[in-house]
């Protein structure tokens, strides 16, 4: 049995004040679990487990880390486990160092507060399906390592460099790579189709763009409707404006 000071320390990491603290955050299920393990980049401080995942796994595990394992119980999987309904395995994992992004030659995405962490994690996602390789956030987007975000990538997290900072003084320091603003009335985005080297900014899921944010772009696109919603998802819509560009 894990001790309660362990469970504890996990519980800790639900919240993000902590994680900070701690530098590490947890990740659950088998898939997320085994993409960030086979990862060069994530350090895996601890993995718990159910005995019968362990046994079916364990061999692969060893290919790839000397990460220390546990087996527990399920009602201990119940206490620690940040989801509605466990799966059989959590990671506890040190956070990644990120370095500054470099935008030239290719395309990156900026957040501009993007508070819900489905939404994060489906754009992390969405952006791994689309090789591209960093992520700019707002200091204002929902926490990547919040537990909702880490399994709604789907394991992207370990291929997808994701950096927060103030986005007026990164993008004003990247101004010779142009700037792309998402926008209710702006050109079709049939208009970008082949771009190598932009800039791509995706608002809020109420708001859109901050004013000081949307002065600094280029030029703004949108994606035609031919209904009455009046808005996208702000995930869908990255996912449909990297289907053109890309």
């Amino acid at each position: 049995m894990i001790s309660k000071t362990y469970t504890k320390y996990i519980q800790s990491l639900h919240e993000k004040k902590f994680r900070d603290v701690e530098n590490a955050f947890i990740a659950e299920g088998s898939k997320v679990v085994m993409d960030l393990l086979t990862s060069a980049k994530i350090v895996c401080e601890r993995l718990l487990a159910t005995a019968d995942w362990l046994k079916e796994n364990e061999q692969q595990i060893r290919k790839y880390s000397n990460v220390p394992l546990e087996i527990i119980e399920d009602f201990e999987l119940d206490k620690i486990s940040a989801l509605s309904t466990p799966n059989k395995v959590l990671g506890v994992f040190k956070k990644i160092v990120v370095g500054p992004i470099q935008p030239k030659g290719k395309i990156t995405l900026v957040l501009d507060t993007i508070q819900d962490p489905g939404n994060l994690g489906t754009i992390i996602r969405i952006a791994d399906w689309f090789g591209i390789s960093a992520i700019i956030c707002s200091e204002n987007c929902a926490d990547q390592y919040n537990p909702k975000v880490v399994q709604s990538t789907m394991g992207s997290l370990a291929r997808v460099e994701v950096k927060y900072t103030n986005l007026t003084d990164w993008l004003i320091k990247n101004r010779d790579i142009k700037i792309f603003a998402t926008a209710l009335n702006g050109a079709g985005i049939d208009s970008i189709k082949g771009l190598k080297e932009a800039i791509i900014l995706i608002g809020n899921e109420s708001k859109g763009l901050s004013a000081e944010v949307l002065d600094l772009a280029n030029e703004k696109i949108t994606i035609p409707k031919a209904g009455g919603a009046e808005s996208l998802n702000a995930a869908v819509a990255t996912g449909i404006i990297l289907s053109h560009v890309i």
